[in-house]
């Protein structure tokens, strides 16, 4: 095993591309949000009007005003919201609403560097705006007016009553200087008081022209309010992106919430970080072995094999013989590994025998492994571990490959409890004499507790792990099961979820053999009896001895075909298409090896020896 190694940028894109779909449904779900909040706020629309304010001689700026000037725009922003100046706007435009709530809809601006003010009115149509905007931007210059003329009559009749007491004075002065005497003292001092007060009383009266000929001049409108022609609030294209945005954010958390709380293994990187598994191959749909026939040794995923035989080899030690292929879900992932990997160790010409110990439910079931190395689905495991054959007939040699040998599956479908029997122990231990690799094809460690005890007579163990229906929990409970038996875990086979594989089918024999003349003795009956009667445990751990001299079945089923041709009136059998319906037909297969060939069972009750014709 190998420790965890920190998430990179590559896991994180692992996950958005593998949870996509779940972000896309945020975003759409985020977008359609924002158009639907678009389509149900209600329009808003503005229209504003340009005041230029006119200083008028009341105006004074506040020291450190924002503008600069006689008039400070900041307090003459403030007035325009103000209740006098509401008052007067609804006035002008008959609403029903109330002044207060006219000016809520209000907002004024004041340009940098000018004297004018931009009033910007809120509505529901756009001619409201219009005349709102209007409306306040007239008020607002018709209080300021107001206001000046009402400061400049104020000054107007302040003036009046102070040009009115010194009228008053200044006649008094003149009848006091009437009675004095010429030349006296209080003729001079009413004199000069007589000249202070017609100069102030010419002062006044100056400032009371001017003012009474002053014009007030508060301000105009430079630019009047216009028609809107689209709303301003609500915004569809900024609701409708911040949505969508939001539903990305949205969508990506929850990818990775998904992630965290997914417990399927989805790619090789899940095997070796969350799984803690070393990765030793990791197959694609384009390199995935399928039921037809193991991978050739020069293709892609051949190659992929023959690196996974290479790692292994380094791996083992030089008494390890026995290999335990063992899958962490249901399924045939660990029969696709095992079968594979015992061709690819036999191309190195080591003598290398497969058993499939996979134990079928039926004869179909049993069916795959025997299809892809071209060998015949019974006699197998389950009957050499029932004592029903040998080992002698179990043991199929392939025909592609020679130095592979076979034992399937079986069909026997009550075999619990034989895998812990000590005739597979005896037969394992035969096989180990006999030199060569050993490699078992377990069931799964999730369906039962054989590849553990497989795994315990096993030198070493490889996970076969089928991703998208493997889980995290099952390949931990594979790796804590191999540890408890002390069995070395070479690490994972990946590969992608098996899908569409073609259904199983039960190997035929090559050829058929017509049964003998009644009266015809053989002297090979009493030899095919004794090859289907049960055998010893003795026998069974006797060593094995095969001839290397091989012919190949197209050989010999030409030799049979001429031999049929030519000799039509012996008394030989004849080579002939097997017939289903044909009840007392027994059938043969021709041995691979060169021997003379070994007679399978028939429903005759007999058999003939197929190289004796």
């Amino acid at each position: 095993m190998e420790a965890s190694r920190p998430a990179d940028v590559s896991h994180y894109l692992g996950v958005f591309r593998r949870h996509w779909w779940i972000a896309l449904v945020a975003t759409g779900a985020g977008l359609g949000a924002g158009a639907a909040l678009t389509s149900a706020l209600p329009k808003v629309y503005e229209s504003s009007a340009a005041v230029l304010v006119q200083a008028i001689d009341q105006d004074t700026n506040a020291q450190g005003g924002r503008t600069k000037g006689s008039v400070n725009l900041d307090t003459e922003a403030q007035l325009v919201g103000s209740g006098a100046v509401a008052v007067k706007a609804q006035a002008l435009l008959r609403s029903p609403s109330s002044p207060l709530e006219l000016a809520k809809s209000v907002s004024v601006e004041v340009p940098a560097n000018t004297t004018v003010l931009v009033i910007t009115f809120k509505a529901g149509s756009p001619e409201e705006a219009q005349a709102g905007s209007h409306s306040f931007a007239e008020a607002y210059l018709r209080n300021r007016e107001e206001t000046a003329q009402s400061s400049l009559d104020q000054q107007i009749k302040t003036l009046t009553a102070k040009i009115k007491q010194l009228t008053t004075t200044l006649t008094g002065i003149n009848a006091r200087l009437s009675r004095a005497v010429k030349g006296s003292s209080d003729e001079s001092n009413l004199l000069s008081l007589r000249n202070n007060s017609q100069n102030q009383l010419n002062g006044l009266t100056g400032r009371l022209n001017e003012l009474t000929t002053t014009t007030v001049g508060a301000g105009s409108i430079i630019s009047d309010a216009r028609l809107p022609e689209k709303p301003t609030s609500p915004n569809g294209m900024v609701n409708t992106t911040t949505g969508g945005m939001i539903g990305l954010l949205i969508g990506v958390a929850l990818a990775f919430v998904r992630e965290r709380f997914d417990r399927r293994l989805r790619s090789a990187g899940d095997v070796r970080d969350r799984g803690r598994v070393n990765v030793l191959a990791a197959l694609d749909e384009r390199t995935t072995p399928h039921f037809d026939d193991v991978l050739q040794p020069y293709g892609a995923g051949g190659r992929v094999f023959n690196r996974l035989r290479n790692e292994i080899l380094a791996t083992l030690r030089p008494s390890d013989q026995v290999i335990v292929v063992t899958g962490t879900s249901r399924g045939s992932a660990a029969t696709l590994v095992a079968a594979n990997l015992a061709a690819a160790l036999a191309r190195t010409g080591s003598e290398v025998v497969l058993i499939g110990a996979h134990l079928p439910d039926s004869v179909v079931d049993a069916a795959p492994l025997a299809r892809m190395l071209g060998v015949s689905s019974m006699p197998g495991l389950s009957d050499l571990l029932a004592g029903r054959v040998g080992l002698a007939r179990a043991l199929q040699r392939t025909p592609r490959i020679p130095s592979l040998r076979v034992i399937t599956t079986g069909g026997a479908a009550t075999a619990a409890g034989l895998m812990q029997s000590q005739r597979l122990k005896d037969t394992l231990e035969t096989l180990r004499r006999q030199g060569g690799y050993i490699v078992i094809e377990a069931p799964s460690t999730s369906s039962s507790a054989d590849a553990q005890s497989l795994a315990s007579l096993a030198d070493a163990a490889l996970l076969a792990v089928e991703l998208r229906k493997s889980r995290r929990p099952a390949l931990l409970d594979a790796a804590e099961q191999l540890q408890r038996v002390g069995t070395q875990l070479l690490g994972a086979v990946v590969l992608p979820r098996l899908s569409g594989l073609r259904a199983a089918e039960a190997s035929a024999p090559a050829v058929t053999l017509a049964p003998s003349p009644a009266g015809e003795k053989n002297p090979e009956r009493g030899r095919a009896a004794a090859l289907d009667a049960p055998v010893s445990d003795i026998e069974l751990t006797q060593p094995m001895r095969f001839p290397t001299n091989t012919m190949s079945a197209a050989e010999k089923a030409a030799r049979a075909t001429r031999a049929a041709t030519t000799e039509k009136t012996a008394e030989k059998p004849q080579v002939r298409p097997r017939s289903a319906n044909a009840a007392d037909e027994i059938t043969a297969v021709i041995d691979m090896s060169g021997l003379e060939g070994l007679v399978k069972e028939g429903t005759g009750g007999a058999a003939e020896d197929g190289d004796k014709k």
